[in-house]
Parts: structure tokens; sequence; C-alpha cells
């Protein structure tokens, strides 16, 4: 037997993966769900689980061979309150990250969300929302060529026959990661035909398909311990090139080793399609 040696800031924690609750195809209401219908049918299967961290091994992983990767970025936008700010000022450094580090010809931002709690200190935060604590995968592949299609119009069939992403570009707010840090799964330990279920995303005006994820002992989940303001995640959900690392499962999850007293998470995740020409 092998046993796994850990490093001092490898986190043993659990994640919350997919499990069936009935026969009827996986789907979630991402608002309410009609009178006598539950909000969603998938269950949870908990299992324990090392989160390693990837600090001072950051070079080990990328976009293209683990479907994730770590950045140092500093943000002229520290508060994230204001909405005109994020979609004008931050959304073109967004934009220039992108272009640095995926090698993006155009890049076309479509939405972002602000996880923290409903007042954090003295700033009211409207509709904000706190950690997803699921292994979960924001689009399919149709749902991203949905995207597509939804987001550049008369454009889309002219950039889908390049290359297609979708990135997610996550940053702290405020203060280092201590509650609900961000783990991330290597895709190279994945086995997407068994380990990926695709799930109905269901809008009230609208229908998209997120991944939920099965649980596998031979998944790897990394983390940047104590992640700062300064320090990007980019998290492929996304990549029409089957040669690449395609997507990136990931959820929050409990460090129990943080301090009590530390700061609550607070982050920001904006989604972009990013494509290889203009």
């Amino acid at each position: 037997m092998t046993v796994e040696v850990l490093v001092p800031h490898d986190v043993q924690t659990t994640l919350n993966f997919y499990k069936p609750t009935n026969n009827e195809a996986p789907y979630n209401y991402v608002e309410e769900s009609p009178a006598g219908v539950p909000r969603t049918n998938i269950g949870e299967d908990v299992q324990q689980v090392v989160v390693h961290d990837i600090r001072g091994k950051e070079d080990t992983v990328g976009l293209d061979k683990s479907g994730f990767q770590f950045i140092t970025h500093k943000s002229v936008e520290k508060d994230f309150v204001d909405e005109e700010v994020i979609q004008t000022k931050y959304y073109a450094e967004v934009e220039d990250i992108l272009k640095q580090y995926a090698g993006a010809k155009k890049v076309a931002i479509f939405d972002h969300t602000i996880r923290r709690s409903p007042v954090e200190g003295a700033i009211p935060v409207k509709g904000a929302r706190g950690p997803v604590q699921r292994v979960h995968v924001d689009q399919t592949s149709s749902a991203a060529i949905g995207r597509v299609h939804r987001h550049l119009g008369d454009d889309a069939e002219r950039l889908l026959k390049g290359r297609v992403r979708i990135i997610n570009v996550w940053r702290p707010i405020a203060n280092p990661v201590a509650h609900n840090p961000l783990a991330v799964a290597d895709y190279r330990t994945l086995d997407p035909e068994k380990d990926l279920v695709s799930t109905r995303h269901i809008y009230p005006d609208r229908e998209g398909s997120t991944f939920s994820v099965r649980y596998s002992p031979t998944q790897r989940w990394y983390f940047l311990a104590n992640q700062t303001p300064d320090e990007v995640t980019l998290i492929k959900c996304y990549d029409s090139d089957e040669d690449k690392a395609r997507l990136t499962p990931h959820s929050a999850f409990r460090d129990v080793s943080s301090p009590k007293d530390a700061p609550n998470r607070q982050s920001i995740e904006v989604r972009a399609l990013v494509f290889d020409t203009e």
C-alpha cells in the first residue's frame, strides 16, 4: 500500500460530490422552482480527500496541462462594490490577463459573481452569495457552445471554427483566504466519461447545463494556501481543443486549521469566452 506523504499546508478535508436522489436526469433551478417541484434533485456524496498546497510548485500546473493556473496580478480595484467600476475597469484588467496568460486574441466577458457575506464589515453587498461547497464545472460542452451563440450573435459561427475556451478568473478580495479556500482538480486525474454528470441548469427564461462530479480516488486536488488578493486562479471550464486539459472541477472546502478569528472569505470570479481568433 502506498502511503501519501503530506506537506505542512496540505489539508485533509471533505468535498461534496454528486449522488443521484431519483431516476430523473439531474437538474438545478437557479431561482425558485415551480410549485411542488424540489429546487434540485442532486444529492451529496461526502468524501474524505486531501487538498494539496501547490505553493512553490505553481509551475507544475497550467491551463493546458491541468486545467488551472495560478498567476500574480495586482488589481487597481480593491473593494469590488461598484458594479460600473467592476464592469469597466476590472473587466479590462481581466481581458489583459487572458490575453497575456491564455494567449487570447478575443475575450468576451459574460458575467461575474462576488462571494461574501451579505454585509462584510460596513459594506452592504446586494445579492452577494457565499462560497459553493459542491464539486462542479460551470459549463458542459453544449452549454459552452450555446454561450457563444448567446453572447456573440452573428460572429458565433465564425468564432466556433477556431479554438473556444471558457475561463473563470478567480481572485480573493480584501484579505488572504483562510476560510473556504478554493480547491481545483487536475484534469489529468479525471475520467471524464465516468466522473462528469451533465446537469440541467434551469434559469427563469432559458436552460443551460453544468457538470456535477462523481468522486473517484484517482482525482488529485490542489489549492494555493493563504492566497492573497494579488494572486489569481485561472479556471478552465471548457476547451474545444481535445488535445489539451478541457476543464477543471472545483469547490470551496473547509480548512479546520484556519484561525477562527480570520476574516471571512471574499472573492470575485469573472467568466469569459476566450477565442484564438479576433
